[in-house]
């Protein structure tokens, strides 16, 4: 939402308020009015810096999925915080954004041959009261391939973190889970590829967080948030 929305919407709400209560424009509004009329402007302020970070966070982490695809691993680097966190299948936890960069420029460059899609999609995304930090659940869909060497399908689910820093999303924590990767030609209904362990050239900064297996094995990657009518 732009300022001048956020402008507008709060002075529709305002007409709407003082109409509603019957105010004649000689007597003016009660004490009483203007108090219901302040929270009301306040609800809908806040309502609206909420739906903008949901934007906001939103398309950064689509844009990091369009850097991912064409390896442009400094521009995704950028993306996150000083502090922020990445983990990724079985490779480990690397911490910080340095270290982040290294892990990235780790996987390759862009050439001729090389398919690396991660479409980031479904997202589920809270942002936390004081509106500086959020969480957010993401499915990235895979298409990994080199001509002539390997084709393979894959899914992640993403449970990440984000902070705001001088007004800017950044991402803080991006926890990768892999539940399926499997070769193209054979399919799911064949097994699947055994996750991606430790770069060979780079070691993390501690092992990973959490024990899984990707398809065949059944695994539920950890949810953020409780079940929004059940509660739990």
């Amino acid at each position: 939402m732009t300022t001048y929305f956020k402008f507008a919407a709060a002075s529709l709400v305002a007409i709407l308020t003082l109409t509603g209560t019957g105010c004649s424009q000689s007597a003016g509004p009660s004490p009483q009015d203007m108090a219901a009329l302040k929270a009301d402007v306040a609800a809908l302020k806040q309502q609206a810096g909420r739906a903008q970070d949901y934007i906001d966070i939103a398309n950064l982490q689509s844009i990091y999925g369009y850097y991912v695809d064409k390896s442009r691993w400094d521009d995704a680097a950028d993306l996150y915080s000083a502090n922020a966190t990445l983990e990724i299948a079985g490779r480990g936890l690397f911490v910080g954004q340095a270290r982040i960069r290294e892990y990235l420029n780790q996987l390759g460059k862009l050439e001729y041959g090389r398919l690396y899609n991660h479409m980031q999609l479904q997202p589920v995304i809270h942002v936390a009261e004081d509106g500086n930090s959020a969480k957010g659940r993401w499915r990235s869909f895979m298409q990994v391939g080199h001509l002539g060497k390997e084709a393979r399908w894959g899914e992640a689910t993403y449970e990440n973190e984000y902070v705001k820093e001088g007004g800017t999303w950044k991402i803080s924590k991006l926890h990768s889970y892999i539940t399926f990767y499997v070769e193209f030609d054979k399919g799911w209904n064949k097994g699947g590829v055994e996750l991606p362990k430790h770069l060979e050239r780079l070691e993390p900064d501690s092992d990973a967080t959490v024990k899984y297996g990707a398809f065949p094995d059944v695994f539920v990657p950890p949810y953020h948030y409780k079940n929004p009518v059940s509660g739990k």
